[in-house]
């Protein structure tokens, strides 16, 4: 994924600001894919470029409003249909599980709590977000649920098979 896709898709639901995206982002988007403020101003500058998005209005103190193309849908599209996701195949927490041998057993079930707290909390946040959230039945809240949804059960996951591991540790 990149930022450019991250942002056709959100103009996909409808135009909107610099700022008004960093917002959306924050509640959204990321709790999968992170991004600043001067990303995604940088980011908006090369897509308005490229001919995906426009400035559709502008106002006050050099506010614009970016809607999305027929070329930049185009693009969203191809990019949901027709490339293949890729595949999380770096994990710095599972890197170090595989070196908790070097230390001791209460230094490697320690890890393993800290791990289980990290995955508590990121629970709990993403618990609060979806209660903070007016959802409706626009795409976005449709399936942003749905990938909430994944981070949820994602960290229980985690939390549990922490667990798991530590009592492993003899």
């Amino acid at each position: 994924m990149s930022l450019k896709h991250a942002l056709l898709g959100l103009l996909s639901e409808r135009p909107a600001s610099g700022y008004d995206l960093l917002k959306r982002f924050e509640t959204s988007l990321a709790n999968v894919w992170p991004a600043t403020q001067s990303q995604i101003y940088t980011e908006l500058t090369k897509l308005a470029g490229s001919g995906m998005i426009t400035v559709a209005a502008e106002g006050p103190r050099g506010r614009k409003e970016y809607a999305l193309t027929d070329e930049g849908l185009a693009e969203l599209r191809h990019w949901l249909t027709e490339t293949r996701p890729q595949g999380n195949t770096r994990s710095d927490i599972l890197l170090r599980v595989f070196f908790l041998g070097v230390l001791r057993p209460e230094q490697a079930r320690a890890y393993l709590t800290e791990l289980t707290e990290m995955s508590e909390q990121g629970y709990e946040r993403l618990r609060q977000l979806c209660e903070s959230i007016d959802w409706g039945d626009d795409d976005l809240s449709v399936y942003g649920r749905i990938a909430l949804e994944y981070g949820l059960r994602f960290n229980a996951m985690r939390r549990e098979w922490a667990e798991w591991a530590a009592q492993q540790i003899k």
